[in-house]
């Protein structure tokens, strides 16, 4: 856990000491939980009425930061990820233009609408079942203004099991899932924490929000949901890892499986980047920031 999380969790705890009110605790976390909230949902509506506007967009990318790192089971580093991967996305050392010819300039394409304020949730002591609940509203936030589509920027793997579970209950049904992983994630409690980033398509399955879950490509799929984890790549392509595993896949693999996807993706992460672990230059950043780029021409049309 870091350091600004256990203060959270002892700034409670001493409050709680002190005897004072819990409905007076209550009412001031449901405050800020509403105004981070009301900060996506007016974002999103934002971006939502300019693409409407400009017209001839079916779906649209728009990344939603979700920097949790206390779910990690070896280091934390995720957390400071979705800043690091904006700013290599937009970095002048390369072009705008995917290589499907999208321009990520152009707001039919990508949008952002900023990031889920996890570290000052957990500060206020909002504990991790109701920030699970907070991200998936903020999920839902996105997908109520059409054409857009999530594309949620980590953050450890834990964060796919409520973005999954909004993406499912939004669309009405369970999805169909490309998990891209040295690891598979399905421990059903990690060192006691069924919020552990190992544990976070467990709850996927048990709260039947996929209909398949695919760790090797799969054809012919529809309605997709991706959720990418840096660590599958080899560490030479992505050393800024928390978990790094020698003899992934290389990075023109990765492309390829994207390329080649058929599916409708409806919406997509990228995990457990950790700008604590990368080179000095940010290569993992710029590997992160060139996947996201790639899934936005995906799920943009």
């Amino acid at each position: 856990m870091t350091n600004i999380g256990k203060r959270g969790i002892h700034y409670l705890q001493r409050l709680n000491a002190a005897n004072v009110p819990k409905d007076l605790i209550e009412n001031g976390q449901n405050r800020v939980i509403e105004a981070s909230l009301t900060l996506i949902r007016e974002r999103a509506k934002l971006k939502g009425e300019l693409l409407r506007a400009l017209g001839g967009v079916v779906a649209s990318s728009s990344l939603l930061g979700v920097p949790l790192g206390h779910n990690s089971s070896f280091l934390q580093g995720p957390a400071f990820a979705p800043p690091r991967i904006r700013e290599a996305i937009w970095c002048g050392s390369t072009n705008s233009t995917t290589e499907e010819g999208h321009d990520l300039n152009d707001p039919r394409v990508l949008t952002d609408v900023g990031d889920v304020p996890v570290q000052e949730l957990r500060d206020c002591g909002v504990d991790d079942d109701r920030l699970m609940s907070i991200i998936s509203d903020s999920v839902k936030l996105v997908m109520e203004e059409a054409p857009l589509r999530p594309l949620v920027l980590g953050g450890d793997h834990s964060i796919s099991f409520p973005v999954v579970r909004a993406v499912s209950e939004k669309l009405g049904g369970p999805v169909d899932i490309l998990h891209l992983d040295a690891h598979p994630d399905i421990y059903h409690s990690f060192e006691g924490n069924k919020y552990s980033h190992a544990s976070s398509f467990a709850r996927i399955m048990e709260g039947g929000y996929a209909r398949r879950l695919l760790q090797k490509l799969g054809e012919g799929v529809k309605g997709v949901y991706i959720s990418l984890d840096v660590d599958c790549l080899d560490p030479a392509f992505a050393p800024g890892v928390s978990h790094i595993e020698p003899g992934g896949l290389s990075f023109r693999d990765v492309l390829n499986i994207l390329h080649n996807l058929k599916g409708d993706i409806v919406a997509a992460d990228v995990v457990e980047f950790n700008p604590q672990r990368d080179t000095v230059d940010g290569m993992t950043a710029m590997v992160a920031a060139k996947l996201v780029r790639e899934l936005t021409a995906k799920i943009s049309k």
